[in-house]
């Protein structure tokens, strides 16, 4: 048996398929992270820029964008690099990379529970809404979210990082998850499996349950609103957070929240991608698409800089 301290790095196995075909997927997966890069940036300047969105909704949702652009920068570097060949990662490269994933991804869905509470209190409470919900509170939430994540993540990759790993360090994965690493270990991993259960629960059933019983409550209070235009605004205020937290939830249910040995690592690979790749270009998308004061503040500042080039000539 080796001791996990002499692991000087570790090995992603990434994609095994023919070089043509990663060459391929390189150029797809850097396209996507550009452009999820250009679209969550947007976000957050339009929500800096314009008056019209400076209220919590908002204000949460370009903290939204500023995690998934970490987030996505977390994993998809290094799984552009597998692709080129370049398949090593150092040990404790690898350790940070799963602990910003994981905490990042826990902070996310802090975060949506936040939003769904906002959501709750615009349509179900909205005369006492700007003073339950103003800059100051969205800021003590957001940092709240931030602070339990990283914190209470630390102690699980610890735990994980403290395990015996024996040689070939080959890593069945794109990037350092949890479950290709616990079958690296010397040792029986039933015990840090309940473990990593125990810490995927805690990430993601708390704010679920939260959305859920917000949801609940809002959907109740808008079928009891008399009017028709009344029922349809306030459907198309919760369409887009509700669309963002079905993929989520659906996603990384089905990732962590189950037995690790439940599906082969190829389905968890291809899952993985959609989480981490697609999924972050997807948010800022359904909010433009979906969210009529977004367009209209994009419309709002292709104007204005059309105007400033016209008057600089």
């Amino acid at each position: 048996m080796d001791n996990h301290t002499d692991v000087i790095c570790f090995l992603l196995s990434g994609f095994p398929i023919d070089v043509e075909l990663q060459i391929f997927l390189f150029f797809i997966f850097l396209s996507v992270y550009i452009f999820t890069l250009i679209a969550n940036i947007a976000i957050i300047t339009l929500v800096k820029l314009d008056q019209k969105l400076q209220t919590p909704m908002y204000l949460l949702l370009s903290h939204l964008s500023i995690i998934e652009i970490f987030y996505t920068s977390t994993i998809v570097p290094k799984m552009l690099s597998t692709l080129l060949q370049e398949n090593d990662i150092s040990f404790a490269g690898c350790f940070t990379q799963q602990y910003f994933y994981v905490s990042l991804g826990t902070t996310e869905f802090f975060l949506l529970g936040v939003m769904a509470v906002d959501r709750y209190f615009a349509i179900c409470n909205p005369l006492r809404y700007t003073a339950i919900m103003n800059e100051k509170i969205c800021l003590q939430a957001t940092a709240a979210c931030w602070l339990a994540a990283f914190l209470s993540m630390f102690f699980l990759v610890i735990l994980v990082s403290e395990l015996p790993f024996c040689g070939p360090y080959i890593v069945n994965h794109f990037f350092c998850d949890l479950a290709p690493l616990l079958k690296l270990s010397c040792i029986n991993t039933h015990m840090m499996e309940s473990v990593v259960f125990f810490f995927g629960c805690y990430a993601i059933l708390p704010s679920f349950l939260v959305t859920v019983v917000s949801y609940v409550l809002i959907v109740s209070t808008i079928l009891r609103t008399p009017s028709q235009m009344g029922r349809k605004k306030a459907f198309s205020t919760c369409a887009s957070h509700f669309t963002v937290v079905v993929i989520l939830y659906g996603t990384v249910i089905f990732l962590y929240v189950r037995p690790t040995h439940a599906y082969p690592i190829e389905i968890n690979k291809f899952i993985g991608v959609f989480n981490t790749v697609v999924t972050p270009l997807l948010n800022p998308l359904i909010y433009c698409l979906r969210n009529k004061e977004v367009k209209a503040a994009v419309i709002k500042q292709f104007n204005a800089n059309a105007l400033r080039n016209n008057l600089a000539q």
